[in-house]
């Protein structure tokens, strides 16, 4: 079976409009891994999670990772065992139905507006801290058009792009480790006291503000590792996924243990942890406090970064869904056209449009805080909701296609217990989101969103000319296995 989804025959293609292009390389895609590990929420959002949680915060960030490295290995093996899957919704759509795959991409697609415009917010509140008195719209609509032009010319530009991008805040974190470990090694002080690790535990122990602040720690948390998951929309224009998919996904744990639990241990180690405050960034802080203003600086600058990193993750991946939709009749047919440069232009430009709301909701809420939690809640909520149906996908498919994941080569760790696991999990994190006032009405918002899905969808659904994505695939598969045995006739009669 594996044979048979995997070959190609030059002279069966079909005739078809063009297509994505495969044109991110291995380094692009590790990168970009990287990249949707560390977003704003690890920058800005972490500030919130260490005054909640106290040094407890470490466990939290290690549960969150740990849990949705599974994610990723579902999605991983489910998106090599078809390698006409696109993107999640793909998957989704053939093993769960053709509803699945229009509320995850759609969803999706929502996820990703949502979060960048908690990434415009942030890129106008650091703005504004660098250069005071700036208007709030004017960071906002320059990153923007930076980041659709470049968008609009090639993805291997925007694997550039997010290459540099993620290279900026790999050496930021790696720096600060460095710079925070001299400073406990050499026994440095400042006005709140000295450099040491026993900070952790010498301001209430690890716990301070026992089991409910450990549980509102992950409120703000699952929300750093929003973009986890981006390597899945990458599938499509990734070289040789087979090879390069694997190894970006076995790299999260490492990745969550160096650049989240390795940096906050040293953030609390070189600061306690009671002079952190939400709204502030705590990378921001620790160099100030330190007395080091210029390094400070230039913190802000990276977390601007961080922040256009983001955005142009959010730029990307919704203009690849959008495009996926469009090819399946869910969306208007105009966002499925790609240019002359192999790029969903249309579906870019709709994009950058939405994400111009974070400057209007800016404006309307005056608190660059309060809007940044408010959206970012009802993202993590919808971010869940994705994560839940990679889950439900995979018991699918283990249920209705039990020999490709036997001769998978990148199986599940776990399995299928494992899937009640993470997805018990998800139920707790939801819980929390109902223990504090701000998210409560955030997570109680996001209901509306499915509603409106749900509507559209029964109206779609009934269109005599909606295509089915299950159908489609169907075909797909059963074209490749008259391909191959097309080739394996030929063959023998060659023998003979």
């Amino acid at each position: 079976m594996e044979f048979l989804l995997t070959i190609r025959h030059p002279t069966a293609v079909r005739e078809e409009p063009p297509q994505l292009e495969r044109q991110l390389s291995n380094r692009h895609i590790q990168l970009i891994a990287i990249g949707g590990a560390i977003g704003t929420g690890l920058f800005m959002g972490s500030g919130k999670t260490i005054s909640a949680a106290g040094p407890s915060v470490i466990f939290v960030y290690m549960i969150i990772g740990f849990m949705l490295f599974f994610v990723m290995r579902a999605m991983g093996e489910l998106l090599l065992s078809n390698l006409h899957y696109k993107s999640f919704s793909d998957f989704a759509a053939d093993l769960l139905g053709p509803w699945a795959g229009f509320f995850t991409g759609w969803t999706y697609w929502f996820c990703w507006v949502i979060t960048g415009i908690a990434d415009v917010i942030a890129i106008a509140g650091y703005s504004q801290e660098l250069w005071p008195g700036l208007p709030l719209w004017i960071p906002g609509l320059v990153t923007i058009g930076i980041l659709l032009v470049l968008n609009l010319t090639t993805v291997k530009a925007f694997g550039e792009t997010e290459f540099w991008f993620a290279l900026i805040k790999i050496v930021a974190i790696a720096a600060l480790i460095v710079v925070g470990l001299f400073m406990i090694f050499s026994g440095f002080r400042s006005d709140a006291g000295p450099a040491t690790f026993t900070n952790l535990w010498s301001h209430g122990g690890f716990f301070p503000h026992e089991f409910m602040g450990f549980v509102a720690g992950f409120q703000i948390a699952v929300f750093a590792f929003v973009g986890i998951e981006l390597v899945g929309t990458t599938a499509a224009e990734a070289k040789d996924p087979e090879k390069n998919l694997p190894k970006a996904i076995n790299s999260i744990p490492i990745r969550v243990l160096l650049f989240y639990v390795g940096a906050l241990i040293i953030l609390m180690s070189v600061i306690p942890w009671t002079q952190f405050a939400a709204g502030h960034s705590p990378f921001v802080a620790m160099f100030s406090l330190a007395g080091l203003g210029a390094a400070a600086t230039v913190v802000n600058l990276v977390v601007l970064t961080s922040a256009m990193s983001s955005a142009n993750s959010g730029i990307y991946s919704t203009s690849r869904m959008v495009y996926g939709l469009a090819q399946e009749g869910d969306a208007p047919r105009p966002f499925g056209k790609l240019s002359r440069r192999k790029v969903p232009s249309n579906a870019l430009f709709l994009s950058c449009i939405l994400l111009l709301s974070g400057v209007v909701l800016m404006y309307a809420g005056q608190d660059i805080g309060k809007a940044f939690e408010m959206v970012t809640t009802v993202s993590a909520v919808c971010f869940v909701f994705v994560w839940s149906i990679i889950l439900f996908s995979y018991l699918a498919f283990r249920r209705r296609r039990p020999e490709l994941h036997n001769s998978s080569k990148f199986k599940m760790p776990g399995g299928i217990p494992m899937v009640f696991v993470v997805l018990a999990f998800f139920a707790f994190v939801i819980w929390a989101l109902t223990t504090q006032t701000d998210t409560l009405v955030a997570l109680l918002v996001t209901p509306i969103w499915f509603i409106i899905l749900g509507v559209v969808w029964f109206v779609l659904r009934r269109r005599p000319n909606h295509l089915s994505r299950y159908a489609r695939f169907q075909d797909d598969l059963e074209s490749e296995r008259v391909i191959a045995q097309d080739l394996l006739d030929n063959a023998t009669e060659t023998g003979r």
